[in-house]
């Protein structure tokens, strides 16, 4: 189709209506005024067509000329994705600094990634053979740790009649078809279109966080989704950059949607220094990340959720675990009510359009595990975390409420936790995870036959804590049962070992699942044994005042490696210890 040009008609902060505009689609890209300015067509309406623009729409005048290509907001993919920093339209910040300075220029157009850059090619394909949508023509050593296969893009098959054997680049197919199609290093996608893949399977094992809330109490599967709310201050950000380092995913995707620059600049100069706990390499040789601060234009804000899911769902068709982490839905979504509100939409609570909850689940369904496109089984996830931020932690609120329709997790974190240094500040009581009766074959099986029953029992035991702290505030600790005391302690124990973790420390950064069930059955045999030795008429204070305790409390400082024979040998000291008591 040729190019469309019409003139802007009106301008409104991040909209602009354009007229002559006959023949343009809903969703496509236009070059908006005298820089090219980049829009997207959001509405048609009497012989209007409304863009929302991805720049800061100042200078703008009536009579602009604005052009139109035909063709969706898309996504340039291949590799040099990986390491990369980029705006919500992926504009790379980097290359942007190095041609403009420091301030993002208007109409500043710089290509996503290097496409001359030559890459060495391994073929897995030969003259003759029949390929597919989805089928590995060939890898690419994207990053120290991280093969990029090349495929078959959706739609395209052939029979290949050349394929490159050394060297690929940007400028030249790495494979032609007899037909006379070919296959290009790079491609572009529509980044609110959803990447094809053969069948989206049902959840089978979890995400591993390596955090023992989130995997023993409030899992998430891999390919699930997963809210953390909370207000100012309790730890999302810090929630979202652990799991970023720790969890078991072979790429991150981070989206900081909206947040204060000052939090991303810390971002930006962390990331690059931290190392991979897995392969000892830098953390950003599998890593995205994507910027659109709070002062950047909010509809390239709306536009990086869906930039940043569409690359994760191109790594995810290498058959790859993908980790998107989102911070924050509940800026993103502010981007998507001022935008509503220069349309005149009529709106809904808070003024947030009635169509949020559609626009968010357009998001969140891109999550889930699935089988790639290709003949040969290959599977791959994208895992969803996304913070909210809740005004004043009111998680009543429509952008909270509407992301718990999609979440299959919700991990709510609690500000009186977070006062009192207690990390991650999650408050057990008030979040759920709606996972854990599809993973209890995968926890009987790979963890233990008795996770379960541990897990149940840490979780009666919470709940016993906070009916006798409602009684202790009426009548007075002295006054409880020695087995009440003694019950409160156990908790106390768990509450400070099991569910409180430090980041900070190498050992309790990052626990494995065999860490996790053990020391839950330290954390019980030490209950069991004193309150056996309660019942033998030996006093709590003699109990609670063990050195043992002390041994109890210190075991996150134990590295997870060898953590089996040491807790083994803390119970039976547990044992010999209240078994000699009198």
């Amino acid at each position: 189709m040729s190019e469309i040009r019409g003139k802007i008609y009106g301008v409104a902060g991040p909209t602009v209506i354009a007229k002559g505009m006959d023949g343009v689609k809903m969703n496509t890209v236009c070059l908006v005024g005298n820089s090219g300015l980049l829009a997207e067509v959001i509405r048609i309406r009497e012989g209007l067509a409304t863009l929302q623009v991805y720049e800061d729409t100042g200078g703008l005048t009536v009579g602009q000329e604005v052009v139109s290509h035909a063709k969706p907001l898309t996504v340039l993919l291949g590799p040099g994705l990986l390491s990369n920093i980029y705006d919500g339209t992926q504009r790379p910040l980097y290359k942007i600094k190095e041609a403009g300075g420091d301030f993002i220029g208007k109409g500043l157009k710089v290509s996503p990634m290097d496409t001359a850059k030559p890459w060495p090619f391994i073929p897995l394909k030969k003259q003759g053979d029949a390929v597919t949508e989805g089928d590995v023509l060939g890898t690419i050593q994207e990053t120290e740790c991280i093969s990029h296969k090349v495929m078959v893009p959706p739609g395209v098959s052939g029979t290949v009649k050349t394929i490159a054997s050394a060297e690929v680049s940007g400028r030249a197919p790495v494979c032609t078809f007899e037909d006379g199609s070919f296959v290009n290093l790079y491609q572009d996608w529509p980044v609110r279109k959803p990447r094809p893949f053969i069948a989206k399977l049902p959840p089978s094992m979890p995400f591993i966080t390596g955090q023992r809330m989130f995997d023993t109490l409030l899992p998430v599967v891999l390919g699930g989704t997963a809210i953390v709310p909370g207000g100012f201050g309790t730890g999302k950000t810090v929630v979202e950059q652990t799991i970023a380092k720790y969890g078991r995913a072979d790429i991150v995707i981070y989206i900081g949607c909206g947040e204060r620059g000052n939090e991303m600049t810390e971002i930006l100069t962390d990331f690059p220094a931290l190392k991979d706990p897995v392969t000892g390499l830098p953390l950003s040789h599998r890593t995205v990340i994507i910027v659109n601060t709070s002062n950047m234009p909010v509809a390239a804000r709306e536009a990086s959720l869906f930039t940043g899911v569409t690359i994760a769902e191109y790594y995810r068709d290498m058959g790859y675990n993908v980790a998107l982490l989102a911070d924050s839905i509940s800026r993103w979504a502010e981007a998507l009510r001022e935008i509503s509100s220069r349309l005149e939409e009529m709106p809904g609570e808070e003024g947030f359009p009635p169509h949020l909850a559609t626009h968010l689940g357009s998001f969140y369904e891109r999550s889930g595990k699935v089988r790639c496109l290709g003949p040969e089984d290959r599977y791959g996830s994208i895992t969803v975390i996304s913070a909210v931020s809740p005004p004043g932690g009111d998680f009543s609120e429509p952008v909270t409420q509407a992301s718990l329709r999609f979440a299959g997790a919700l991990w709510a974190l609690d500000p009186d936790l977070a006062y009192r240094r207690h990390f991650p500040a999650v408050n057990w009581q008030a979040s759920f995870s709606l996972y854990y009766n599809e993973l209890k074959d995968w926890f009987t099986k790979e963890v233990s036959p008795e996770m379960q029953g541990l897990r149940q029992r840490l979780l009666k035991l919470l709940q016993r804590e906070n009916e006798l702290k409602e009684i202790i505030q009426i009548i007075g600790v002295e006054a409880l049962q020695e087995s009440d005391r003694l019950m409160l302690e156990a908790a106390i124990i768990a509450r400070d070992t099991f569910l409180k973790q430090s980041v900070f420390n190498e050992a309790d950064a990052f626990n494995s699942y065999e860490k996790q069930f053990w020391m839950m059955k330290v954390i019980f045999a030490f209950a069991d044994n004193a309150e056996a030795a309660l019942k033998r008429g030996v006093y709590i204070e003699k109990i609670i005042d063990t050195p043992l305790r002390a041994d109890v409390m210190a075991m996150q400082d134990i590295p997870s490696i060898g953590f089996a024979q040491k807790a083994e040998a803390l119970i039976e000291a547990i044992e010999r210890e209240f078994g000699a008591a009198e």
